[in-house]
């Protein structure tokens, strides 16, 4: 968790010959499962209670010819896991209350922070879906594994977080991050980042400083 699978993900996409087209990103245990269904297949109007009159396309349709990035997707519910395979079965999806089929042409990035495998023998994820999604399996290490990246994620969030003010790293301060195991990975690594713009008086960020940011 926090290991920056959606960084990755956008990078896959802006690297390949989908690069012109959409990049779509949804967490899947984000959204309640009967939600899912009518954001992911999209749905006409007047489909159920609330629906919107004009209808509304699925994040499948939005995403042609470019990435869907499925985060989460050890949380997809056994229904929406049998709709998902359809439609990379079939390459087309269709609306909550249609009968019209739309051709889809998308990438599928799947991310899990679970072992989809057990999950299978437990019976809690599709034996046909894991095998469907399975093409290519990359694995994110941890932060603590991947020491290079900490100085560069350090410096894109400072240049983010700090906007008016240049804050920077002395050659102390990299090195006790570099040092700093993160167990919450970039996503606590980022915070500390928040509150270091947050607190620091000094445009240069001593190794002092950052030791109490890192006792709070």
């Amino acid at each position: 968790t926090g290991s920056g699978k959606e960084v990755f993900a956008q990078s896959i996409h802006n690297h390949s010959r989908r690069a012109k087209g959409p990049f779509v990103a949804v967490n899947c245990a984000s959204i309640p499962s009967q939600l899912l269904e009518s954001e992911l297949f999209g749905y006409v109007g007047g489909a159920f209670t609330g629906a919107s009159k004009e209808g509304k396309a699925g994040l499948f349709e939005i995403a042609h010819t470019g990435t869907l990035f499925l985060d989460e997707i050890g949380e997809l519910d056994y229904l929406n896991q049998g709709r998902l395979l359809r439609v990379l079965q079939e390459k087309a999806v269709v609306r909550v209350g249609s009968d019209k089929v739309l051709p889809v042409d998308i990438r599928i990035v799947a991310a899990t922070n679970k072992n989809l495998a057990d999950m299978v023998v437990q019976n809690k994820f599709r034996e046909d879906l894991f095998y469907r999604l399975n093409v290519l399996n990359l694995r994110i290490p941890p932060l603590r594994e991947r020491k290079k990246d900490i100085g560069l994620y350090a410096d894109q969030f400072l240049k983010e977080l700090s906007h008016e003010r240049k804050l920077t790293l002395s050659s102390g301060a990299l090195s006790i991050l570099v040092g700093y195991p993160w167990p919450g990975n970039i996503r606590e690594l980022r915070n500390v980042i928040e509150r270091i713009c947050a607190l620091a008086e000094r445009e240069k960020i001593s190794a002092a400083f950052l030791g109490k940011v890192l006792e709070n």
